[in-house]
């Protein structure tokens, strides 16, 4: 049985949820946002909530009906209330702006990354060393996050690198004389 499933999706006042059969779109002061569910699970909409079922019991239907559950709630929380990510530069040299709508990253290679930003975002960079990622889809603002994480990750002797915000390097000893 899913933990998760069991809870219906409560939709907050300012947005609109349409279940239209297996599509669930929701609509508010950030954007629209849809998601088409597989065949084993039921959605339904009644009285400010959102209920997920699983049309069996097999384990296909119990894993999706946690996952459909999880989805709908990331689109009513995306359109109301938005979703961020923030990265962190570290090292000499190292450093981030916004110029339009791309990314400027200078990360220790011999020219700058220059990383359009995808439609439905926005970037912002307070200091040069600080970028944070703001938008309605969770999952293109991780995407997004990753991808310039990826771009020079952190490393574990110094630290240099672009890591999350929250996120724990674990440092390594150098080596000895």
């Amino acid at each position: 049985m899913s933990r998760v499933g069991k809870n219906p999706v409560a939709v907050p006042s300012g947005v609109d949820v349409k279940v239209d059969g297996r599509t669930v779109t929701a609509k508010g002061k950030l954007g629209q946002l849809s998601y088409t569910s597989t065949d084993d699970v039921t959605i339904t909409l009644d009285g400010g909530q959102v209920t997920i079922n699983p049309v069996s019991n097999s384990k296909q239907a119990r894993a999706m009906w946690g996952t459909a559950r999880a989805r709908v709630q990331n689109l009513v929380t995306g359109v109301s209330e938005g979703f961020t990510k923030n990265l962190e530069i570290t090292g000499v040299g190292y450093r981030a702006a916004v110029q339009g709508k791309t990314l400027n990253l200078q990360l220790g290679f011999s020219h700058d990354i220059n990383y359009p930003i995808p439609e439905g975002l926005t970037v912002k960079c307070e200091r040069p060393t600080a970028i944070s990622i703001h938008g309605a889809d969770k999952q293109l603002v991780g995407q997004m996050a990753a991808v310039v994480r990826a771009m020079r990750g952190p490393e574990p002797y110094k630290g240099k690198g672009v890591r999350y915000a929250d996120e724990q390097i674990i440092r390594k000893e150098g080596k000895k004389k």
